[in-house]
């Protein structure tokens, strides 16, 4: 089994976010090892019985590296991503909206609740991620957010 590189690369970014050094996983079919800890670029570990590939961590985007202010909200679980609350009402957020800290953005459907998603931030949303009634997977990207400087 082969790890998606997008996975790698979103779970990465989370780990920074969070301010995490070190990361590990394993199941009885994949071991996922991250060392974030040295200047240097991070190096990724992934082995599978079958299969062993070390990936360099990317970069961030050079734009959004130097403009800290950007920021991902992300799934908290695997589910059905979902703009409104039922099929016939307006969605909860558009690009270019301000949202406040706290603001619903969307439902993801989990075994069959229905969970509101709200924001950490307050800021301006620039891009939803994800279509509507797509499934999702656990720290996927769903909105980004240009963060409200504080005055």
């Amino acid at each position: 089994m082969e790890y998606p590189l997008d996975q790698l690369r979103d779970l990465i970014d989370i780990l920074r976010t969070g301010k995490v050094g070190e990361f590990e996983f394993e199941d009885e079919r994949l071991r996922v090892r991250i060392n974030l800890g040295t200047p240097a670029v991070p190096q990724v570990a992934v082995s599978t019985p079958a299969h062993t590939a070390v990936v360099n961590a990317p970069a961030p985007e050079a734009s959004e590296a130097a403009n800290g202010d950007i920021v991902y909200v992300t799934s908290p679980f695997v589910g059905t991503f979902y703009r409104s609350a039922s099929p016939d009402a307006a969605p909860f957020v558009s690009p270019g909206q301000l949202i406040g800290k706290g603001q619903t953005l969307c439902i993801i459907e989990a075994m069959k609740l229905m969970n509101e998603i709200e924001s950490d931030v307050a800021g301006t949303l620039l891009e939803i991620l994800t279509e509507n009634g797509g499934n999702v997977e656990f720290g996927q990207r769903l909105f980004k957010v240009r963060r409200t400087q504080a005055a």
